[in-house]
């Protein structure tokens, strides 16, 4: 058996209520019990609609470390290239074959440094990066020097 219940509701929800209960196959009590469940149903999706936001969240900020990232490698990518072309002088002709090898040897050395570095968890520009941001924040410091030494030398 069904509870028996008798809530209060506006003349205008009333009228409204007893036009739809005219209706073939539909009775006051069915249309009070559909709308109870749709609107449980609406709570579910706020709940569910939260998470989602909730998840949104989280992964915008991801997306911005990433970004930030991303432009912190840019810029010291760009910063090593314009060095490098600024101060490496053109090779002779007939040092380039020994020059090639030297610099393949050194690439070598290069990717299986950043190889173990990616192995062991280490972070040697995101650490240097966060070294430096720490010391140009104290009170005093002068971010032309960098462990007392010209950041230019």
């Amino acid at each position: 058996m069904k509870p028996r219940i008798q809530p209060y509701i506006s003349p205008e929800n009333y009228q409204s209520l007893k036009a739809m209960a005219k209706r073939p196959g539909l009775s006051e009590s069915v249309i009070v019990d559909r709308a109870l469940t749709a609107y449980r149903a609406g709570e579910a999706d706020n709940q569910r609609e939260a998470a989602i936001n909730r998840r949104l969240d989280r992964l915008t900020r991801q997306f911005g470390r990433i970004e930030r990232d991303n432009l912190v490698l840019a810029e010291t990518l760009a910063t090593f290239v314009h060095y490098f072309l600024t101060v490496t002088p053109p090779v002779p002709a007939n040092q380039v074959e020994p020059a090639r090898a030297k610099g393949d040897l050194r690439f070598d050395l290069f990717v299986r440094q950043v190889a173990e570095a990616l192995r062991s968890g280490q972070r040697i520009l995101q650490n240097a990066v966060e070294d430096v941001t720490a010391e140009t924040a104290r009170p005093g410091s002068d971010p032309e020097h960098l462990n007392g030494e010209r950041a230019d030398a």
